[in-house]
């Protein structure tokens, strides 16, 4: 919207006050207009939300101490005809009346700065262009799953119901109490950036700090989103939890976190995996780990025992002879997906098992082998025996 555009509006008439009508006078005029043709009172009316909108930017610029005076300024200099007929002068010739607010005099001269000068600060930027709030990449939202031990091995697909981040019902985005309308940032004019400085000869645009990037003011805050503007909003996605996933580890969905504003790009999904704990097996990296009980004899003399896997058929590990409590033996390509798709091992460790009651006979039989086995107290080093 161009300035010629302001010129022609007259704001005292769409609020219903004289020109030279008090701030308080503006002020109880804005808000008796705006209560009585608010969306929210006004349910499916186009004309009332046409109004209000209306009613709202003209209370944006003769409500404002700074403005008032350059509109008025403006509006007195259009009426004056000092510029002479819109459409055409004397003698046929015509301008552009845009021309003065680009800084060249009627004819494409330099003229003396133009009224863009002067007005072009007013609202938001000259008369070029109306400039657009900038776009916002979404938030990012962090949720939690929890998976059985083995859906985290072989991957499994989870449906998650999120609380996103979405425009507030109750003020509609706005961030405003109903009846009222939150007003153009005077320090970024509506854009959310603002020039700043840097190294004295150079400017980059950072966020304004007064509406930190919104472009707008919120006075009277919704009370159900505290003026941000924004709500909850419940969704169900599906996600894919790939094969092989760890306990707690967080895995990124691009573009699936809450939605952006003015046509910025959505946020991320993070999801925190908690697995399960398994009643045989566990988990050290891509290994999987089973801890097997063998009897003495077996230890001592050596066995083949069978070994359960998560995913298949039991195994057959062999244990030799003299094998102590806590070996480990591996069994390899049954354990837990890698990142590249192979497999990893299992881990089998033997948990040699001391009967907690004999038999008559089995008594004999360890006392007659303790007899057998008689030597150096093993345990004599420990107090600096040889």
């Amino acid at each position: 919207m161009t300035n010629t555009d302001w010129a022609n509006k007259d704001f005292y008439k769409v609020l219903g006050v004289d020109k030279d009508a008090s701030a308080a006078d503006i002020k109880k005029a804005y808000r008796k207009l705006a209560r009585a043709n608010h969306p929210d009172s006004n349910p499916g009316d186009k004309a009332a939300e046409e109004r209000f909108k209306a009613i709202a930017e003209a209370y944006d610029v003769i409500g404002d101490e700074e403005k008032r005076p350059k509109y008025d300024e403006m509006r007195t200099l259009f009426a004056g005809g000092g510029f002479g007929p819109f459409g055409g002068g004397p003698g046929g010739t015509t301008f552009d009346v845009n021309d003065l607010f680009r800084g060249g005099a009627p004819g494409g001269g330099a003229g003396a700065g133009g009224l863009g000068d002067l007005f072009g600060g007013m609202f938001g930027g000259g008369a070029q262009q109306q400039r657009r709030r900038p776009a916002r990449r979404g938030a990012d939202i962090e949720t939690t799953t929890t998976i059985g031990f083995t859906e985290a091995v072989e991957g499994v697909t989870v449906s998650l119901r999120l609380a996103s981040d979405a425009p507030c019902p109750q003020c509609r985005g706005t961030g405003a109490k109903a009846g009222s309308m939150p007003r153009v940032c005077p320090e970024c004019e509506g854009v959310g950036m603002r020039a700043a400085s840097v190294g004295g000869a150079f400017t980059m645009n950072e966020t304004c700090p007064s509406c930190r990037g919104r472009g707008m003011i919120v006075e009277d805050p919704c009370p159900a989103c505290n003026g941000s503007g924004r709500g909850l909003s419940d969704r169900t996605i599906q996600a894919r939890i790939p094969a092989g996933v760890r306990d707690g580890q967080r895995i990124k969905l691009r573009g699936k976190g809450a939605k952006g504003e003015h046509g910025g790009p959505p946020g991320d999904l993070y999801v925190v995996v908690k697995v399960a704990p398994h009643p045989v097996f566990g988990r050290s990296g891509d290994n999987l780990t089973v801890k097997v009980p063998v009897t003495f004899d077996e230890a001592a003399l050596g066995a083949e025992i069978k070994v359960p896997t998560l995913l298949g058929a039991p195994v057959t590990v062999k244990v030799p002879a003299g094998t102590p409590s806590g070996r480990t033996f591996r069994v390899r390509g049954r354990g837990a997906n890698r990142k590249d798709g192979t497999p990893g091992d299992l881990l089998v460790t033997v948990d040699v098992q001391v009967p907690a009651a004999l038999s008559d006979e089995a008594r004999a039989a360890v006392e007659a082998y303790r007899s057998a086995t008689a030597g150096p107290d093993p345990r004599s080093r420990l107090f600096g025996g040889s």
